[in-house]
Order: structure tokens, then sequence, then C-alpha cells
């Protein structure tokens, strides 16, 4: 059986974007804030999103004084699931026990909204701790959309996929970035998890106009938000690190998909769940409720029509080669188990 000759039957799924009505301005939910968001007020923050992995155990289970504390906030505030493990490209075999744990996690946290990333971590040896570009070819437009098919048909709903960053082109690509995510999210009928910040990077370490990509994809699809900072290397490498505060041009990026987004679903701003990311190099409280009321202002602006942002987003070709890393390990994704 070949790739592209995989065939799953159709699931029977339930729409993220008719679930409860989930949206505003989030924050990723991490341990390492947890006292002190014990003590803030979290009025300004409409939902929180977490990583599954992280809450889970070995055989799938999470309890102790980490389940007390997260429970706390469940019951508290809606919640997203944002895994990093699921390898939705991978050749190996589709994890289905972390799907089946994860839709009990969901069940008992009454969390809606599961997305993931559109790449892949792992091979048949094990997990490799970072996310890797798929090749954008029609056969692996198939092999993918399949194993979403097969993860969807498991959970009983829609998944959203984000547009990842990458550091290089895989060579058997054949197709755009933006074609392949259309394609398979059109096969796979997922969803799309949107990250300004990614398309930003991406856009500067390969040297295309972020604004014109983000006019090539489904955004009729888009069922959440991702926001983030990055580092610069001093040789204008672009990481995506989820370690600094948000810069004006991916603020000025989500602006302009909100705008898209309205546009062509009639869906206002304040309904497309938006979540400030930040993994390390924490702030205060304060500061980072600052950056969600951020997200909030632009939601609560009329976008009504698209803007010219054709000089908005200069084009930086760091390199004349499709590869950008050699040996450079851009974000370490390493899970953080309990």
């Amino acid at each position: 059986m070949t790739l592209s000759t995989l065939d799953l039957p159709t699931p029977v799924l339930s729409s993220a974007l008719n679930q409860k009505q989930l949206g505003g301005a989030g924050l990723g939910f991490r341990r390492e804030l947890l006292s002190e968001m014990d003590k803030a007020d979290l009025s300004d923050i409409d939902f929180f999103e977490l990583a599954p992995e992280n809450w889970l155990n070995s055989k799938g289970q999470v309890g102790g004084q980490y389940y007390k504390k997260l429970r706390a906030y469940t019951e508290q505030y809606p919640f997203v699931c944002h895994g990093l493990s699921l390898s939705i490209g991978s050749t190996a075999s589709l994890d289905t026990a972390l799907l089946h744990n994860i839709k009990d996690f969901m069940r008992i946290h009454d969390i809606d909204l599961y997305t993931e990333h559109l790449s892949w971590c792992s091979d048949q040896a094990g997990h490799l701790y970072d996310l890797l570009p798929i090749p954008c070819t029609e056969e692996a437009v198939h092999w993918v959309a399949n194993r979403i098919k097969q993860a969807q048909d498991i959970l009983g709903q829609q998944i959203g996929f984000e547009n990842a960053s990458y550091y290089f082109i895989p060579s058997q690509s054949d197709m755009s970035d933006a074609e392949f995510i259309t394609a398979v999210s059109e096969e796979a009928d997922c969803l799309l998890h949107l990250d300004v910040n990614n398309i930003y990077v991406n856009s500067q370490n390969f040297g295309f106009d972020a604004h014109d990509y983000l006019r090539q994809l489904p955004l009729e699809r888009t069922c959440y938000i991702h926001v983030a900072g990055h580092h610069t290397e001093d040789d204008g490498l672009i990481v995506d690190t989820h370690g600094n505060q948000v810069i004006d041009p991916v603020w000025a990026l989500l602006e302009d998909a909100y705008t898209l987004i309205e546009q062509q679903t009639q869906r206002p701003a304040s309904r497309l769940p938006t979540c400030l990311e930040r993994d390390f190099n924490f702030p205060t409280m304060a500061e980072l409720i600052k950056e969600v009321n951020q997200i909030r202002e632009l939601q609560s602006k009329p976008n009504f029509q698209s803007h010219d942002h054709s000089k908005t987003s200069p084009k930086v070709a760091s390199t004349s080669s499709p590869s950008l890393l050699a040996a450079h390990n851009p974000r370490d994704k390493q899970h953080e188990r309990i």
C-alpha cells in the first residue's frame, strides 16, 4: 500500500467553529507562571492554552498537586489544547494512544478545541524534539490528509493545524507551502490554526511578503490564532522562540488577518480566539497581561477593509540557499513530563 492509496473512513465530526463560543484574547498556561497567576488579577484573560502532553504522564494520566492546580483553573476558565507531538507528517504509525489520551483529557477538563502543528517530529526511532517541515508534494497531501482524517475520527471533531515556522525547504517540494496547507485542509476537511509570527519569521528568513502569503491561506477555515515574539541571531536569522515581546510588524500582520477573515466569513475579530505565546524568559504577569490587552485592542477595532501592506513587510533574503540551518536547533520542543 502506498502513501497515496491509503483509504480511511470519513468521520462524522463536530466542528470547533460550532462548539461552545470561544473568543477573545488568551495566554499560554505555564507551570512557571502558576505562583504569580495565583496572586494576579486575571480578569483580562479570556482563556488559556496548554499542551496536553505536558500534563500527562507516560501512561496518559495526570494526578497529584498539578492535577488539582490545573483542575482549579479549568473549572474557572475556558482552555484550548495545543499539541506538540502528534507528528502528523511522519511516516511512522499515527500515535492513536496519544489521541485517545488527549480525548479523555479534553473530556475531563471540558475542553472543546484541539490544534496541532502541520509538521513532523518523530520517525520509527522515536521523537526528534523539533518540528520539521513536510515536503510539499501531492503524495504528501494525500498521506497527511488521511492521517488527519484518522485523528479527527478518533477525537470525533475537527482539528486545527498550524502553519509552522521552518528553517529549510525540503528538496522534494514541488508546490508552495501555502498551496500545501490549502490542499491538505480541503482534502482532510480540517481547520486552520493561524500563527502570524510564524508567517513573519518565515517571510524574513526566506525573503517573501508576509501579507501576500497571508492572502494565499484558507483563512475561511481559521479556528484559532497565535501571536508571539521571536529572537534575531547575530547573522540575521530569525528564530521562533516565543521568548520576547511581539514586535510591531507582527501586530500589523495580526490586524490584517482579522480584516481578511471578517471579510471572508463575517466573523468579527472578537470571535477569533487569539493566544499570546510565551514559553520562557517570562516578564511580570502585568507585562504579559498588557500584551494580551493589545490583542483585545486590535479585536475591538473595526475591520471593514484590508489595507495595502506592500511596504510594511520588507523582504529579507538571509541566504541564497533553501536551507538556513545546517547545525542550528531553532527551538527545543522537548516536552515537560510530570
